[in-house]
């Protein structure tokens, strides 16, 4: 999913994709272990998030001193 359909997913629903939203878990309770499990997916798609967002700084940079010389 692309940032900009999080950002969306997330002013829609308040909520991440895949992350039960407050009501759900009032209603329903929380399953721990599946809890769990949707956290470290969500850390696993931030850390490519931020290698993503690295390397378009990366590139960013490289034109930066480009310009600069």
């Amino acid at each position: 999913m692309s940032l900009e359909s999080l950002e969306n997913h997330i002013a829609t629903n308040k909520h991440l994709p895949g992350v039960p939203s407050a009501i759900e878990v009032e209603n329903n309770g929380l399953h721990l272990g599946q809890m769990q499990i949707t956290t470290i997916e969500k850390v696993e798609e931030n850390t490519l998030y931020i290698i993503q967002l690295n390397k378009k700084l990366e590139a960013q940079n490289m034109v930066i001193e480009k310009l600069v010389k």
